[in-house]
């Protein structure tokens, strides 16, 4: 029987799974998967990750310092320990998240993922596996733009807004996730009295015309629609280069037998005429305007800087949670 989850594959999609649950991972066999610490926290309790919170701890005891200092590398290295298990399962690559604190450090965020880095490579995993998310703040797409020329590959994510999108192709990095699902909820709170469904979905919409400019205009940046609330939106965007997917949408997609016509396509937009082009627009050394872009697109704005705060209130609950166990492992050694 051939699947909704089938045919989406065969538009060209590739299909990326957003999880830190290794079983859902290799029940769908995606090509690519992505974490954070918001995944990897609803995991914490679950005996079967045990052994890689140990791993985490250990390395972090064994390097020392104050405590805040251990959990700070007991969470890195949990996040490569997921990574590397997830990478056992996927062919492809695994994105692993920077601390949301850097959001506005690009040189802080350039030091963290070296060091992501320099940990998956002394496991085995070679940088090319590895795509380092950032969130899509000024700093970050110039911290992205820095590590992409030292050869390390980037995820750009918290991408709600044109401008954003424009930068981020601009420093050339490796792939960008506009979050379709937080900016359908955005008009749906602000707008209740609209109705969004099918192509009136803004995040289908803001996905459509950043995958069409960057082939309009011949970037080689990825386009990931991430953050879906249902399979409507998922097919609405059949095509488009990456689509990362919850578990959850995944089932429905697999147990589904819809048809599932491609949407976009490359091709059809790069041939576009001038005159149907989108118009290119340039941020390159152009802080000011950036930020003001980002200003004035009030959804963009909003989402970018709440998404970070949600990102660092769970780092730091899983922070917590590494304490409270290094702090266990302290009083058993004694």
């Amino acid at each position: 029987m051939t699947t909704s989850l089938d045919l989406l594959k065969q538009t060209g999609t590739v299909i990326v799974t957003d999880t830190g649950d290794f079983e859902t991972i290799d029940k769908y066999k995606p090509q690519d998967a992505t974490t954070n610490p918001t995944l990897i926290l609803a995991t914490a309790d679950m005996p079967q990750y045990s052994r890689l919170f140990d791993v985490a701890l250990e390395y972090a005891q064994k390097k020392g310092g104050s405590l805040e200092e251990q959990s700070s590398l007991a969470l890195d290295r949990l996040l490569v320990e997921f990574g590397k298990e997830i990478l056992n399962i996927i062919p492809g690559r695994v994105s692993t998240e920077l601390d949301a604190r850097l959001s506005f450090d690009k040189e802080g965020s350039k030091a963290k993922a070296r060091h992501i880095i320099e940990l998956y490579e002394s496991i085995g995993i070679p940088k090319e596996r590895v795509l380092i998310k950032i969130a899509s703040t000024w700093e970050g797409i110039q911290a992205g733009r820095d590590l992409e020329k030292e050869g390390i590959h980037v995820n750009m994510t918290l991408l709600f807004g044109f401008a954003q999108a424009v930068a981020c192709a601009e420093a050339g990095v490796t792939l960008v996730s506009p979050f379709v699902g937080r900016i359908l909820d955005w008009y749906k709170k602000h707008n209740p009295n609209e109705s969004y469904e099918g192509n009136a979905d803004p995040g289908v919409q803001s996905v459509r015309k950043i995958f069409t400019y960057y082939k309009q205009h011949s970037y080689k940046t990825i386009v990931m629609g991430a953050s879906f609330r249902n399979v409507d939106e998922i097919k609405a965007l059949a095509g488009c280069d990456f689509l990362t997917v919850s578990p959850k949408l995944l089932e429905q997609l697999q147990r589904s037998t819809d048809e599932v016509p491609k949407r976009l396509d490359a091709v059809v937009a790069a041939a576009a005429t001038t005159t149907e082009k989108i118009p290119k627009e340039s941020y390159v050394d152009n802080q000011p305007e950036f930020r003001w872009k980002l200003l004035q697109d009030q959804m963009a704005f909003d989402n970018l800087h709440q998404g970070i705060k949600k990102f660092d209130e769970d780092g730091e609950k899983l922070k917590s949670i590494l304490k409270d166990k290094l702090r266990e492992r302290a009083r058993g050694s004694k």
